[in-house]
């Protein structure tokens, strides 16, 4: 079959089979404009050396709409959870406590920590149970999350409101001269969709193209919230965006062209400010902006959405995200000439690896598959050397966008298609975008955690590609 003529029948197919969504009963009536609210912010409780989180997850009901109640999982709250702030060198522990009728998993997303705790498929938490994984906080400043991770079921655990947000903060970063006060110049930002039924339920129940492109909703969340609009005060604002969505890839930009500058991406800050009119943020990754809002005009926030099928679909839409709305016009801000101080990435001590992403089959029919497999629960795919630097690579062989995590370590692009990245890209990363047809060349060290029974994961971060077995796991040792 010609490239053409296969472009031309999985567009035809993809568009067949998402026609049921279409037929779906939407909202009759929008949210009231309300002011957003930001997440509490919890900085735990210092007991004895350690500094305790408490976090308890449980069904409930969000209005996402007014009058109208929707069954919903969260942590601490009936819909995502808590900000948890803590410094570099806390020793952590984080008492989790399932309260659903199913296992679930709370995964620490971007830090480095021991396999044992890590919160992936191979630690799940039988319900009323409680799992207190321990762990010392190894990261640099930054914008961290935790997600639902139990095996065969992340999509729909997220879908339904498993995730939150960890803020770490160190002397370097303290010492800047940033926005970083809490709900009055530093905002931290969820972005997720979902998809309504008639009843207002967000049943979770992707259909074959939703499998293929990542379940993509219809109505734009932010902090799980519709239609908010945030007031500002401030002259220079920092916005922590995440984007928590399952499957939707958004290209953020500001209605008229409004530069905004990014200052640190997945692991933390950047050297310095990198000036930008829109920026591309896949599932599972996180980015902090400055915006200068001295003018005294709202800003609305715009998102470009794009499925992992959109090489040949093109993008869903865009959709507004929240409007930012200025009190009054102020004398501008200035911004740091310099950020982080940031090593070169490591010298390649250990193996080269290529990981091959593809698909079985043809048109949308077959499985995703990493270097031929689809993910086993009980097969370990490779190990790899306490204290080797490695260099991965990343060949995506599928015309679909596959955004690739890997847990424990913090990475840096070296290349994509023998160029080197942005300046937006050239920071610490834990999720990386490739590209249908691209190779991606990545260095990453694995220091500190050595642990034979226990692994870590690589997997595509679209949720439905993951949880269809486009994972691997690999154990350090």
């Amino acid at each position: 079959m010609s490239e053409m003529t296969r472009r031309q029948s999985l567009l035809l197919l993809s568009s067949a089979l998402a026609a049921p969504a279409l037929l779906r009963a939407r909202p009759a009536f929008a949210a009231e404009g309300r002011a957003l609210t930001l997440p509490p912010l919890d900085e735990g409780r210092l007991e004895g050396g350690l500094r305790q989180f408490d976090l308890k997850i449980a069904a409930g009901e969000t209005e996402f709409f007014a009058g109208q109640a929707t069954d919903t999982i969260g942590i601490n709250a009936p819909f995502l959870g808590p900000v948890l702030k803590a410094r570099a060198g806390d020793r952590l522990r984080l008492n989790v406590t399932n309260d659903l009728a199913e296992q679930a998993a709370l995964h620490w997303h971007g830090l480095h920590l021991p396999a044992a705790m890590d919160g992936g498929p191979h630690q799940p938490v039988a319900p009323g149970t409680v799992w207190a994984p321990e762990f010392n906080l190894m990261q640099k400043a930054g914008t961290f999350w935790f997600h639902a991770h139990q095996h065969g079921m992340t999509g729909a655990h997220v879908w339904a409101g498993l995730a939150g947000v960890i803020r770490v903060e160190d002397e370097e970063e303290a010492s800047l001269p940033l926005p970083r006060t809490y709900g009055e110049d530093d905002f931290t930002l969820i972005l997720q969709d979902r998809r309504f039924d008639a009843g207002f339920q967000i049943p979770y129940a992707p259909q074959m193209h939703d499998k293929m492109s990542g379940l993509i909703g219809e109505q734009m969340l932010v902090n799980g919230q519709i239609g908010a609009f945030l007031p500002v005060s401030a002259p220079l604002i920092r916005l922590r965006i995440l984007n928590g969505a399952n499957g939707s890839i958004y290209r953020l930009h500001f209605a008229g062209g409004a530069v905004f500058h990014q200052i640190a991406s997945d692991g933390g800050l950047l050297p310095a400010p990198v000036a930008l009119t829109e920026a591309l943020m896949a599932p599972g990754e996180r980015a902090e902006y400055l915006v200068d809002m001295s003018a005294g005009a709202p800003l609305m926030l715009k998102a470009e959405v794009f499925g992992a099928e959109s090489s040949f679909a093109g993008p869903v839409g865009t959709r507004d995200v929240i409007e930012l709305r200025p009190a009054r016009a102020q004398s501008a801000a200035a911004l740091p000439a310099r950020l982080a101080e940031l090593a070169p990435p490591a010298d390649q001590t250990g193996d080269m690896r290529t990981f091959t992403l593809a698909m079985t089959g043809m048109g949308l029919m077959g499985d995703f598959t990493i270097n031929g497999a689809v993910y086993d629960h009980g097969r370990t795919d490779f190990t790899v050397p306490l204290g080797a630097s490695e260099t991965w690579v990343f060949e995506n062989k599928t015309e679909m966008l596959h955004p690739m995590h890997i847990h424990d370590v913090q990475f840096r692009i070296l290349s994509r298609n023998g160029r080197p990245p942005e300046l937006r890209e050239a920071g610490l990363k834990d999720v990386v975008l490739t590209h249908p047809g691209e190779r991606v060349e990545l260095r990453l060290s694995f220091a500190d955690y050595a642990d034979p029974a226990s692994p870590y994961m690589m997997h595509c971060h679209i949720l439905e590609h993951e949880d269809a077995g486009m994972m691997q796991q690999f154990t350090v040792v």
